[in-house]
């Protein structure tokens, strides 16, 4: 990967951030929360450390992917220097929830609560994922014609490879006994059919026939979070999809997720998102994306 200068496009309607490169040989970047309006894809080559992302803390290794979502907070603390290359792209410039069938990273890559944020990958994929990043940096340095359409296809081949890898390494063959306990696939699905509904652990606890404390401990040992983080979490993403693909009022999108009061939805958003509703559907794209063209 050559230099470390980034390598940015603006979007010339707006002026914000569409695209970015950069390599990175030390922590700078990552040393404090960070909270941006654009998705980040940080690809580690060396060094290790820890990471922290939302209510989690994971240890950080050495040839490891990682992804996150506009406003997801995470920091990376380390004893040596760590080095890799990070992309950003702005939802205006691919939007992951409108390009879910070609694509599929949403609930993979980017927004699962259930799983870390962290990707192995081998010496062969990091210099497949390098070769492909290379190609993105040469388009940047050189842009001609239609380089908008191929700097997006280069991305796309970035995140299906990173995607194959993810579900490659979670196999549920015939037979083979999941990873985390029974009651556990049932609360996962129990949470995706009533956030919208049921925001308190003791619902789900009931729903499961399971105490509340019981819940709580088989839930921060397999996900490293609380059952009210879990259900927070999938609130918010729900609120940001809608925030970002459609143009309804901030009181309609509170009333659909189950808050009666919209100032205490904006203000429970604001606490998970560090940032208002409003705020957040101004500088990620809002409901320009309905207008765009896909």
């Amino acid at each position: 990967m050559s230099g470390n200068n980034p390598l940015t496009l603006v979007n010339p309607q707006n002026g914000n951030l569409a695209f970015r490169i950069y390599c990175f040989e030390d922590n700078g970047y990552f040393d404090h929360i960070q909270r941006l309006n654009y998705y980040s894809v940080i690809l580690v080559s060396e060094g290790s450390g820890r990471l922290k992302a939302d209510f989690s803390e994971y240890a950080l290794q050495e040839k490891t992917l990682l992804f996150f979502s506009p406003y997801q907070p995470f920091m990376i603390s380390t004893q040596e220097p760590i080095k890799g290359v990070v992309l950003n792209f702005h939802p205006d410039f691919f939007c992951i929830h409108k390009h879910q069938k070609e694509v599929a990273c949403n609930g993979v890559l980017f927004n699962n609560i259930y799983e870390s944020p962290l990707l192995s990958v081998t010496e062969n994929d990091e210099g497949v994922l390098n070769g492909l990043v290379q190609q993105m940096q040469a388009e940047m340095q050189n842009p001609a014609l239609a380089q908008y359409e191929l700097l997006v296809s280069y991305l796309k081949i970035f995140l299906i490879h990173a995607s194959r890898l993810k579900v490659s390494q979670q196999p549920m063959q015939e037979g083979q006994l999941p990873k985390e306990p029974f009651i556990l696939q049932n609360l996962k699905d129990a949470i995706e059919e009533h956030y919208r509904s049921k925001h308190a652990p003791s619902d789900y606890a009931t729903m499961l026939n399971i105490s509340p404390k019981a819940l709580g401990k088989i839930t921060k040992t397999h996900f490293n979070k609380t059952l009210s983080d879990l259900i927070a979490e999938r609130i918010v993403i729900e609120a940001k999809r809608e925030l970002y693909l459609t143009s309804k009022p901030v009181k309609s999108i509170a009333y659909e997720l189950g808050f009666d009061d919209e100032y205490y939805f904006s203000r429970f958003f604001k606490k998970n998102a560090e940032v208002s509703p409003q705020i957040y559907r101004d500088m990620v794209g809002a409901a320009r994306a309905e207008s765009a063209s896909i």
